[in-house]
C-alpha cells in the first residue's frame, strides 16, 4: 500500500515548526513524540513520496500505526494538536459508587448516635449498618474509611 491510498497530510509552515519542536525538544509524552515524527513524514510539502512500510520502519512503528494516525488526522479535521494529543475521556469507565450525596448520609450516619450496645462508630459497625439503610450502596468497610478520612472526619 502507497502513500497515495492514505489520507492526505498537508502541513503548515508553523505546524511543522511546533511538530519539529515537539520531536526534539523530549518534554513531551513518547506517544506524542511518535505521532508527530508520523505526521512529519506523512506531510506531503516535505516529506516526499515515501511508502507506508518505508515511513513505519524510518518512524519505528508497525505500517498499521501510519494509517491510523493518518486516518485520525483526517476524521479530526486535520487539527495537528487533536491528531497527536490523546483523546480525552467524557465520562469514567465506571460510574462512581459513593457520590457527593453518599458522603453526605454516610457522614450523618457516623455523627449520629451509635446502636444500643456500642460506645462509639467503627469502620465495620458502619459498614453493617450502611447495609441496612436502603438508600445507600453496599460499601466496604476500607471504602467508608476513604470516604471518612477524604472530608478529615475521626471517628471518635
Amino acid at each position: 500500500m502507497l502513500k497515495s491510498s492514505l489520507p492526505s497530510v498537508v502541513l503548515s509552515v508553523d505546524e511543522r515548526e511546533w511538530l519539529t519542536r515537539v520531536v526534539r525538544t523530549g518534554a513531551h509524552p513518547a506517544q506524542e513524540v511518535r505521532r508527530s515524527r508520523i505526521l512529519l513524514e506523512l506531510d506531503e510539502n516535505g516529506g516526499g513520496p515515501a511508502g507506508r512500510r518505508e515511513i513505519a520502519e524510518r518512524v519505528g512503528v508497525d505500517p498499521q500505526t501510519i494509517t491510523d494516525v493518518a486516518r485520525v488526522y483526517a476524521d479530526r479535521g486535520g487539527d495537528v494538536a487533536a491528531t497527536i494529543q490523546r483523546k480525552k475521556r467524557l465520562t469514567p469507565p465506571v460510574e462512581p459508587k459513593v457520590t457527593g450525596e453518599v458522603e453526605a448520609r454516610l457522614i450523618a450516619l457516623a455523627c449520629s448516635a451509635p446502636p444500643p450496645g456500642h460506645a462509639r462508630w467503627s469502620l465495620r459497625l458502619l459498614e453493617r449498618q450502611v447495609q441496612l439503610v436502603a438508600d445507600i450502596p453496599d460499601m466496604d468497610h476500607s471504602t467508608i474509611g476513604k470516604v471518612l478520612k477524604k472530608r478529615r472526619f475521626v471517628l471518635i
